[in-house]
Parts: structure tokens; C-alpha cells; sequence
């Protein structure tokens, strides 16, 4: 939001200086993003007059000027090639060294076709002050000489950009900058002095509203006929302050409503009625309707978007945009005036179906007055009369304002409460001065403040809203500093056990290469599908994009989609890994804190020692694992059930990760193709999800078993070869041969694996041979060739029970 100095003090009447007002904008919460003085632009430009224009020698179309800046000295000569140019003009000079900013060249003492110029008299474009650069600028014949131009032109209001939250649309006009400032101690708000214009016949226009549903997305509407009107260009005033604050001055109609917007956060428009078929009805827009606006787009409107119509249909975008057909011009004569009130949710969905930005959409969508639709259109016919001229019609009316009850706005304010909420000590009577000063409605006793919020401030909710706007004008840096109790033991750990195993998790990931992203908690609803998501109750009600319209129900599609975009960019081999809530339901437990990660093509760069292979499902596997140990989980107690992946995995490529049989921890595999070809990514694209709420805690203090001392023994070393049926898992062998003797056993690991039509020749069909190294971890006195054996023997029972192997003889 930008506004001019000047602008800001027609409403406040104050001597604060520009240091001050930005001060007081910063401590009330409208931070100011930027202070943008034209004159500082403008320095160099002074008044200056043309004593003599004589052709130039050497071309038809150029004049050299001897010319007057009003300081001591010659005349200065310029080669002037302005229409325009002639003796006695009084306009704007720059001498060489300035910068020019409309063209952005840098003057210079320089001949023109054999003649020197010393410096340049200025177009309007020259200024940035329009696009005008038919000539030179024409000022007063009684202007002062060697004045700063800015001065002259009254371009020397300084300009402020500020930030403003989205429940702040109030302070999307300057007068609800300027009732903030008033609040602030920073001068006193002027009443806004809304005339009665009662008018003069009846509208040869009448407006309806069409809808079914109830509220109306647009349920009051104010209009007013105006004939007789001239549509010029706006007093030069009007434009510079238009021009000051972004928005590019058109015709004297469109810049008073563009003015009233900016002033008062009140949008209008106005048709050219000489254009409107019969009567106006605000209605819903039929599907396959269109309309050409006035950005000279062609939009297709669909279903339950907003529309003025007439007769022969939609004229403009309600609260969005006005349409190209009945859109005013310099010819126009009968105008009708348009002040409506648009729900904030429908026009902003509008909006954002259409991909349209305009300054009333902005402001609708962020909330204006519903009861400032009279007074906006008295201040704006106010304006047309005095600058176009023409008589008007008496109001028409449609609906009733859409203000909520008194007793919806109403909250009481206990009168310690700004002290325990915001840690200020204000007085009572101080706290009701604040409010009153910001517009509510007060009535004080003893136990606090009765407080009605006023229509143009839909954000108060509660007693916390008016305790926030008292501190906020009072000022943050006014509480004061208070040191937080230390005990003095050691403080006990603040993070829970969820907490810090994404800490480890996180940690463990980066060390094994993968980066960590943080994307969105939303995704579009076609990959959501594709993740077991796209429920109707996980849909957002208000997205912020089209494309972000589901809560997401895991972790892998949007790391797929970010390793998409680095694919795009030349990046290969993407590791992405990431750690959040995912969102399987809209109940409590619905939300779920889950590690995931993705590997995409090749394990590694190429290499002259060894060569690169697909990533797959083992890589994984191996990341699926490595987070259950950083998060405290023995890995040997997890099982591996091929069966148990969704359909999102590639079949026969993945597995469930289970703590017993119904518990599961998560999945790893390839990602299935289909997939990834939906979401135009390529292949393979190993994937792992692990849920982090799911795996046990860590053992309490006490409860775990003391570490045993560093074996000082050698470990011993046996392998075992066993005949299975080819179904049989490798880690059920590897599982079963560790549980058979935990006190000696420290490792067992597969090095063989035999199959396929050798293995079915030498073994019997559907047989495999599956090999184990077993290590044997003496303690305290070295094992003797019988412990061993016996331990062979317990782990061969183990095997054969859990499995039904044999030994291989």
C-alpha cells in the first residue's frame, strides 16, 4: 500500500515529520517496506524560460533557444527540437550532469548536427510526470526562475510503501492509515464529510439481485445515473497522486473511483450507460459465458462466479474487473456508478480460477466496510459533479448491507487482561481511549471494557484482538524486558522423544548423502490421488494456489516433483530427503510425523574403478534401515513383508517394514512407473517412507542393560549353507540363526545365494542354496571346538524350525 504525505494529512491533521510518521508506522504494525522522495529524483530540474527560439542551421525540425535558468551569468544555449519551443515559454530546464530519469540517459555538453547544447528543456515524459512527449512542458508565465522543478510541479510529496497483513484491509485506504495514526498520539483524524446529494429523477437503470443461495455473494449493491457528464482528463492533483502511488491516471470517471478506492478502501466502477442493454442483475455466471475485460483479455466463466449483467450479459466481474463494451471514454456522456459489496471468499476464488489481480479484488478479498456503500457513493458522485459536470439520479438499491449483528461484534475486555496477555501495564481509561480512537464502540465499569468492533474490522474475533490492537499502538518496544526463570540444577531435556528422533533422523539421512527439503504441506490433487490421498475432507477450503489444493498424505510426491524440476535443470542422481507431517484423514490421529527420502537414477558418477548402477530397491532399504537405527530401533527386530506395499511401489520391488505382524513402521522400493509417468519425472526412483510415530520409544533410564566391556578375545568365524524352498526370505535365515544363541552370536551375514535352473539340477526344483557367515564373539575365555559345535547345532535347529532348511551337505 502506498500513499503520498500530502494525501495522508487531507485526513490527519498533524506537524509530525516524514522521520516521525515512519516511526509510528513501524511501531503500530504497518511496516513500512519503502520512502520514495521524488524530488531527490528531480534535484537538478529547475524553471527556466526561452529568451529566444532561432531555426537551426542545419536542420527543419530543430531550434537553438538561448535560455534563462535565473542565475547570475549568460544564457544558456540549448538545440531544442520541441514542437512547442518558442520565445517566452517558461518550462523546465536540466543542465549537463543530470540524469534524466524518463529516458535514463546522463546529459552532456554535446553538439546537434554542428551545433553545441548545453543541457535540455523537458517533456512531461522526460519527468516521469505522464507518457506526453509531444513537447516541452508549458509552465505559468509568472513562475518564479531557477526554482527546483519538483517544487513547482508539486512533485515533491514524498511517498511511503507500506506492508499490510491480510486482516488488515482497513488500512488498505489512507484514512484507515490515517485513524491508526490519529490512535497513535500522532495528530488528530478529520470527520469525513459525506455529503447528501439527494438527486434529481429517477434512474432510467434499475438494479436486482439474482441468486439462490443464502448469504448472496453479493448481497447489497448501490447504483446512480449520472447524464450530462464530460469525460476529460483529471485535475493534474489527482493524477500525480495516482501516479505517486502505482496506478496510471485514464479519464477523470475512472481516476475519481481509483481515488475513493485508495482513500477510503472502497472499490467502485463505472459503466458507460449509454452501453447498458435495460436493466442491471447481479447474478452467477452461467458456465461457457464470456467476457471481454477491460486488461483486453477474453475470460470463460464458469459456474458460481460473480457477474453484472444486463440484458445481453455480463458487463463486469463483480468485485474483480469491468468489461471492455461498457467501459468509459473520453465520448462518454451517461454514466452509471456502481457500489457493491462482494463476498470476500467468492471473489477471491474468482480470482484465482481466472488468474486476475486488480486493486479491488485485493481489497474485497481482504475485507471492506459493508456499511460504507451510501457514504462511498455520495463522496464519489461528490466528485463527478465537480469535475465532469452532468446532473444526477436519485440512489437505486439492491439488498440489504451485509453487516454482521451488533452482538457478533461485541467482546469484553477484562482489565487485567492486557497486563497478563500482552505484558503491558495500561490504565483502564487508556485502554478505552485506544479503542475509541480506532473506531469501537465503548462502555467502561470496573471489570473492563464492553467493546463493539466497528464494520470495517472483520479480523476482531475475541478479548486477544483487542488486547493486540491497545499493545500494538501502545508499542511492542514499551514492554518491558523480563529475565525468564533459571533453575538452578540442570535443566531437564525440553524436546520429547518424537522430537529428538527427527533430530537424529535428520542427521543420519544428511550423513548418507541425501539433501534435506522442505516443501509444502499441500500438493495438487491429481498427485495426491496417486499417494492414497485426494479425500474430499483433506481438500482446502481457501488454497493458495489451484495447484495446492490437497493436504498432502506423504512425503514422496512433492520430493518427486522437486527432483522433477532439478532433472529439468541438468541435475541427475537427485537424493532429496524430508521430514514433516503427513496427512492420512481429517480426525486427530489422522496427522502422522513421517521420514522420507527418494534416490533418482544412478548410484554415483561414473568412475574408471568401477561403473554406476540403477538405484534400487537395496538402496532404500539401506536408508529405511539407517533411520530406524538413528532413531533407536534395533533393525533386527523389524520384518520385511514384500506383500504389504501400496500401490504406489513397483511390485516385487518393495516391502513393508512390520514390528510384528500388524504393526507398520513404513515401505521401501522403486517407485512404481506409472507413477513417475504421471508425474513426468524419470526413472527408477527408489523411495523409502518411515513413520517416526510409530517406532517404540527409547528404553526409560535404568531399564537398559550396562554396555559390556571391549572384547578382548578374537571373534570366530563358521559358515553355514542351507537348502530352502526359493520363497524363503533370506533375512527369515539370517533372523532365526541370530536368535539362537544372542550371548555368543554378533553378527550373521548372507555371502551366497544359489538359484535358478543350476541350483533346481543340483538341489530339486523350487530349491535355492542360501549361505551365512556366522560371528562368534568369546568373552572371558576362548570357546572350545565343543561350544563351538553346539552352537553350530542350535543355530541349524533354529534355521530348520523357522524355515524348514537343510543343511547343505
Amino acid at each position: 500500500m502506498k500513499f503520498t504525505i500530502g494525501w495522508l494529512k487531507d485526513f490527519l491533521e498533524t506537524e509530525a515529520s516524514i522521520d516521525d510518521i515512519v516511526d509510528a508506522l513501524n511501531r503500530i504494525g504497518l511496516e513500512v517496506e519503502e520512502v520514495i522522495d521524488p524530488a531527490a529524483s528531480l534535484g537538478n530540474f529547475i524553471t527556466a524560460k526561452i529568451i529566444s527560439a532561432e531555426q537551426h542551421p542545419d536542420a527543419d525540425k530543430l531550434k537553438v533557444c538561448m535560455v534563462d535558468t535565473g542565475a547570475r551569468g549568460e544564457p544558456v544555449q540549448v538545440v531544442c527540437g520541441a514542437p512547442n519551443a518558442r520565445a517566452g515559454l517558461v518550462g523546465v530546464f536540466a543542465p549537463p550532469g543530470t540524469h534524466v530519469p524518463g529516458t535514463g540517459l546522463d546529459l552532456k555538453v554535446a553538439k546537434v548536427r554542428g551545433v553545441e547544447s548545453a543541457g535540455m528543456m523537458c517533456s512531461e515524459r522526460e519527468l516521469e510526470i505522464s507518457d506526453d512527449h509531444d513537447g516541452i512542458i508549458e509552465l505559468p508565465q509568472d513562475t518564479p526562475l531557477g526554482k527546483p522543478a519538483a517544487e513547482v510541479l508539486g512533485l515533491d510529496d514524498p511517498v511511503i510503501e507500506i506492508a499490510i497483513t491480510p486482516n488488515r484491509g482497513d488500512a488498505l485506504g489512507v484514512y484507515g492509515i490515517a485513524r491508526d495514526m490519529a490512535a497513535a498520539g500522532l495528530g488528530r483524524l478529520k470527520p469525513i464529510e459525506v455529503p447528501e446529494i439527494a438527486g434529481e429523477y429517477d434512474s432510467p437503470i434499475s438494479v436486482a439481485l439474482d441468486f439462490e443461495e443464502t448469504p448472496p455473494p453479493c448481497p447489497h449493491f448501490i447504483g446512480r445515473h449520472f447524464g450530462g457528464v464530460k469525460n476529460g482528463p483529471s485535475p493534474a492533483w489527482m493524477q500525480h497522486r495516482l501516479r505517486a502511488v502505482g496506478a496510471r491516471p485514464i479519464s477523470a470517471l475512472v481516476d475519481i473511483t481509483n481515488y475513493i478506492m485508495f482513500s477510503f478502501n472502497r472499490p467502485l466502477h463505472v459503466f458507460d450507460a449509454a452501453k447498458v442493454r435495460g436493466d442491471i442483475t447481479v447474478r452467477a455466471a452461467r458456465k461457457g459465458e464470456k467476457l471481454l475485460a477491460l486488461d483486453g483479455n477474453t475470460y470463460e466463466l464458469d459456474d458460481g462466479m460473480v457477474v453484472v449483467a444486463d440484458e445481453a450479459g455480463p458487463e463486469a466481474l463483480g468485485g474483480i474487473i469491468g468489461g471492455e463494451e461498457s467501459g468509459c471514454t473520453e465520448d462518454t456522456t451517461e454514466v452509471f456508478l456502481e457500489v457493491a459489496y462482494f463476498d470476500p471468499i467468492r471473489t477471491a476464488m474468482t480470482g484465482r480460477a481466472l488468474n486476475i489481480m486488480t486493486d479491488a479484488r485485493y481489497r474485497f478479498e481482504r475485507g471492506v466496510d459493508p456499511a460504507f456503500l451510501q457514504a462511498g457513493a455520495q463522496l464519489a458522485t461528490k466528485m463527478i459533479l465537480e469535475l465532469c459536470g452532468g446532473q444526477c439520479s436519485r440512489l437505486v438499491e439492491a439488498g440489504q448491507p451485509a453487516v454482521p449483528p451488533q452482538a457478533q461484534r461485541t467482546f469484553f475486555l477484562r482489565a487485567e487482561r492486557v497486563k497478563t496477555l500482552g505484558g503491558l501495564d495500561v490504565p483502564l481509561q487508556k485502554q478505552e481511549e485506544i479503542l475509541r480512537a480506532l473506531g469501537f464502540a465503548t462502555a467502561t465499569s470496573e471489570q473492563g471494557i464492553k467493546a463493539v468492533a466497528p464494520t470495517f474490522r472483520p479480523d476482531i474475533k475475541g478479548e486477544a484482538d483487542l488486547v493486540e490492537e491497545i499493545v500494538r499502538i501502545i508499542g511492542l518496544d514499551e514492554i518491558p524486558s523480563a529475565p525468564l526463570p533459571r533453575p538452578h540444577a540442570v535443566a531437564r531435556p525440553v524436546l520429547t522423544d518424537l522430537q529428538l528422533k527427527q533430530v537424529r533422523v535428520r542427521h543420519g539421512l544428511a550423513a548418507r548423502g541425501l539433501l534435506e527439503a522442505v516443501t509444502y504441506s499441500f500438493l495438487p490433487k491429481r498427485h495426491a490421488q496417486l499417494f492414497g490421498g485426494g479425500q474430499r475432507e483433506l481438500e482446502l477450503a481457501n488454497p493458495i494456489s489451484t495447484e495446492l489444493s490437497d493436504m498432502r498424505p506423504s512425503l514422496l510426491p512433492n520430493l518427486i516433483a522437486a527432483a522433477g524440476r532439478n532433472i529439468a535443470r541438468g541435475l541427475a542422481n537427485v537424493r532429496l530427503f524430508e521430514v514433516g507431517s503427513v496427512y492420512l484423514s481429517d480426525e486427530p490421529d489422522g496427522e502422522r510425523i513421517m521420514a522420507g527420502g527418494i534416490r533418482q537414477g544412478m548410484s554415483g558418477p561414473r568412475h574408471w574403478a568401477a561403473q554406476p548402477r540403477a538405484v534400487d530397491a537395496f538402496d532404500a532399504k539401506a536408508d529405511a534401515l539407517a533411520v530406524l537405527a538413528a532413531a533407536g530401533m534395533n533393525a533386527d527386530s523389524v520384518q520385511v513383508d514384500a506383500s504389504a506395499a501400496p500401490d504406489w511401489y513397483h511390485p516385487g520391488r518393495s516391502a513393508a517394514l512390520k514390528l510384528g505382524p500388524k504393526k507398520v513402521l513404513g515401505y521401501f522400493g522403486e517407485l512404481h512407473p506409472g507413477v513417475l509417468r504421471e508425474m513426468g519425472v524419470k526413472g527408477p526412483v527408489a523411495a523409502f517412507e518411515i513413520f517416526l510415530d510409530e517406532i517404540p520409544p527409547r528404553r526409560k533410564k535404568g531399564t537398559a542393560k550396562p554396555p559390556l566391556d571391549a572384547p578382548d578375545l578374537m571373534p570366530v568365524k563358521r559358515d553355514l549353507a542351507f537348502v530352502v524352498s526359493e520363497d524363503v526370505a533370506a533375512a527369515d535365515i539370517v533372523r532365526a540363526a541370530k536368535g539362537a544363541e544372542k550371548k555368543l552370536i554378533a553378527d550373521v551375514q548372507v555371502f551366497d545365494v544359489f538359484g535358478g535352473e543350476q541350483a533346481a539340477a543340483q538341489l530339486g526344483e523350487g530349491k535355492k542354496s542360501v549361505a551365512i557367515e556366522i560371528t562368534l564373539q568369546p568373552r572371558g575365555k576362548t570357546l572350545t571346538d565343543e561350544e563351538i559345535a553346539a552352537v553350530m547345532d542350535k543355530i541349524v535347529a533354529a534355521v530348520a524350525k523357522a524355515t524348514g532348511a537343510t543343511l547343505r551337505g
